[in-house]
């Protein structure tokens, strides 16, 4: 009953986002107040109705109900609680019932806290935001539906991908879609806007939250991807530059240019239309990312389907939606005219250079991506573009983006003078040369990557320190201080932001330059070194977990006569699946990881047995973590929450042109 529940549910939403996406445009343009006001229940009830149908599905794997064909082929009673719940999203079906909620929630959101924007505009938000809702809604019905039934139900499940049975991967998803998803908003604010003819400030101001939203939620969901990917399948890498990592890269880079430009239009009334280009192509690459992640035409191990038919339903919806929005760029064109003027040392040019960085460096990684399709389909060769391509074509621009980061951000707006900025910035770049002259020092004989990669690092912290720091003034030191304290949140969510970066950049570069790997056939009782650590295999034991059996290994790490941990390391089979899985064993630690793997038992005698020395490791999510913290701060400032004053700008019924 409460899966049929459920399913009639996700009819009626189906049914809602229909109205949604055609009364209120209506009356948007015949200015109707009482269709206009439509939306606003609409959207509310359609989140409701999906939370219904979700909460059904949710229910059916809590209770292992196999009668659904859905819980069937990914579940199990043996399975534990948490990934019974997480596999309602861990399937194609389940994934897309909460693309779709994720969707219907953005639109509440401007229902419950859009009291700021012109009735015209947030009735012709909504209403791009219901078609998107009805576009993904019909295709979930009509191709996926998770609420089949099967006329003779099992007595048990198939499990669930054991990859996926992980906290990080269990927790990766809704974060990665509320980013994802959450740039269908910035999509339909560019929509909404080219509709309604008005482009300005105010607009700027209104589009900014929900694109630092979405940027925080991607730059989470990014992370526990990579930090599940560092523990969980053995290899000890952070990111592979797979297809389906790529998809969510992609969008995020977008969305900090994006961001960036946003600032520009609200500030100076400049980069309007690349600013709306950008707002359109942040979302079209997270359908190109739901449709690599479903087609089948691309493998990864990220993949929820292999089904090329629903890949070409997706492929139409996304097509659908870009040449749409595309069109309409172009027909309104002539209302997306510049404002501001600028000399070309300010922070817009500063700004601009940031988007051109970002944007090039996004197409970089999406013709790496698409390349190996493009090339079977039209020169019917097989090949792969891999780590190599990526790391020569995209470091530079980072590189790049690294060195302007902390001169763009204390640019002054509209004019200003280079040499006195880098002036302002001379004890921030005193510290970061010392800092790559020191590990260059240290690692005499080594690559450039470590000093150059450090260099970074403390150039993009102590620039964030320094802009924060020049905030307050030219006082004495007190007041300074109380100054610092009383900044907007924004000033400080950016400072972090930035600082984050930096930590990101430095921890990639040391654990590139200087990781150290043994890999050995080890016998019970030996030890052996690895780059200065002393590694000692105590014992291997057969154990049973709730759904799986694993060979475990007990390893006690040291470093000259001191003992520094132990760790247990495993090698999993769930037999259910029939599918083997890698669960590292790792010493974490401020300045590195020991990272130790147990393979297979040596005909000979012995195990085999890889042993990494990561340095830096943990800086790599410790600066996604203050990279979004940041965002969070900057969220929290009430000037962003409300738009406070943006309304102001302009008057309420500017007439559509």
């Amino acid at each position: 009953m409460i899966t049929e529940l459920g399913h009639f549910a996700l009819i009626l939403a189906f049914c809602i986002a229909l109205i949604q996406s055609v009364v209120p445009l209506i009356g948007a343009a015949r200015r109707w107040p009482g269709a206009m006001a439509v939306a606003l229940p609409a959207a509310q009830v359609q989140f409701c109705l999906i939370a219904v149908s979700f909460g059904a599905l949710t229910w059916a794997f809590v209770t292992s109900d196999f009668s659904l064909r859905l819980v069937m082929l990914n579940s199990h009673t043996a399975k534990p609680m948490l990934y019974k719940i997480t596999g309602v999203w861990g399937n194609h079906e389940g994934s897309m019932l909460l693309w779709v909620l994720i969707v219907a929630l953005f639109g509440a959101t401007v229902a419950w806290f859009g009291n700021a924007l012109p009735p015209t505009l947030r009735a012709r938000i909504l209403a791009v935001q219901g078609m998107i809702g009805a576009a993904f809604i019909g295709f979930i019905l009509f191709t996926s539906n998770p609420f089949l039934r099967l006329a003779v139900p099992p007595m048990n499940g198939n499990d669930l991908n054991p990859l996926l049975q992980d906290p990080g991967l269990a927790f990766h998803p809704p974060f990665l879609y509320l980013g994802y998803v959450g740039l269908s908003m910035t999509f339909s604010f560019a929509l909404a806007a080219l509709i309604e003819g008005r482009i300005d400030a105010a607009w700027g101001r209104w589009v900014r939250p929900y694109t630092l939203a979405a940027w925080v939620f991607l730059t989470i969901g990014i992370a526990l991807g990579s930090w599940w990917a560092y523990y969980e399948l053995g290899w000890g890498g952070f990111w592979f530059w797979d297809p389906v990592e790529n998809a969510s890269f992609m969008p995020w880079l977008l969305s900090v240019a994006l961001l960036h430009s946003a600032i520009v239009v609200e500030k100076r009334e400049s980069l309007k239309s690349w600013t709306i280009l950008l707002a359109i192509l942040a979302f079209g690459f997270s359908m190109v990312g739901a449709f690599i992640t479903r087609s089948g035409v691309l493998t990864s191990v990220h993949a929820f389907a292999n089904d090329p038919e629903r890949g070409v339903v997706l492929l139409f919806i996304l097509a659908a939606f870009m040449l749409a929005a595309l069109v309409l760029f172009a027909v309104r064109a002539h209302v997306m005219q510049a404002r501001g003027v600028f000399a070309l040392e300010s922070r817009e040019t500063m700004l601009i250079i940031n988007n051109v960085l970002l944007t090039v460096a996004a197409f970089i990684v999406f013709v790496g991506t698409i390349w190996p399709l493009v090339a079977e389909m039209l020169f019917d060769r097989k090949m792969s573009v891999g780590a190599p391509f990526f790391n020569i074509a995209f470091t530079p621009f980072m590189v790049l983006l690294g060195l302007v980061l902390p001169v763009g951000a204390m640019m002054p707006w509209k004019r200003g003078k280079m040499g006195r900025t880098i002036r302002a910035l001379r004890p921030a770049l005193v510290l970061a040369v010392a800092v790559a002259l020191l590990v260059w020092a240290m690692q005499t004989g080594q690559s450039a990557m470590a000093p150059i990669g450090l260099f970074l690092g403390a150039w993009l912290v102590a620039g964030a320190a320094t802009d924060i720091w020049g905030r307050t003034g030219r006082s004495a030191l007190r007041p300074r201080l109380a100054r610092l304290r009383r900044l907007p949140r924004a000033d400080w969510g950016k400072a972090v932001a930035h600082a984050g970066l930096g930590v990101t950049m430095a921890g990639i570069a040391g654990l590139l330059a200087w990781e150290a790997e043994d890999i050995r056939v080890a016998q019970v009782g030996e030890r052996f070194d690895v780059a200065g650590y002393s590694v000692w295999l105590r014992d291997v034991t057969e154990v049973e977990g709730p759904n799986y059996r694993a060979t475990r290994a007990e390893v006690q790490l040291g470093r000259g006569d001191r003992i520094i941990g132990t760790v247990f390391p495993e090698k999993r089979v769930y037999p259910v699946a029939a599918m083997p899985t890698t669960e590292a064993g790792i010493d974490n630690g401020f300045l590195r990881d020991l990272y130790v793997v147990i393979g297979d038992p040596q005909t000979g005698g012995g195990w085999a047995v890889r042993t990494y020395v990561k340095p830096l490791a943990n800086w790599i999510w410790g600066g996604a973590i203050l990279m979004a913290l940041g965002g969070f701060l900057s969220l929290s400032d009430r000037r962003y929450r409300v738009a406070a004053g943006a309304r102001k700008t302009a008057p309420e019924g500017v007439p559509a042109e």
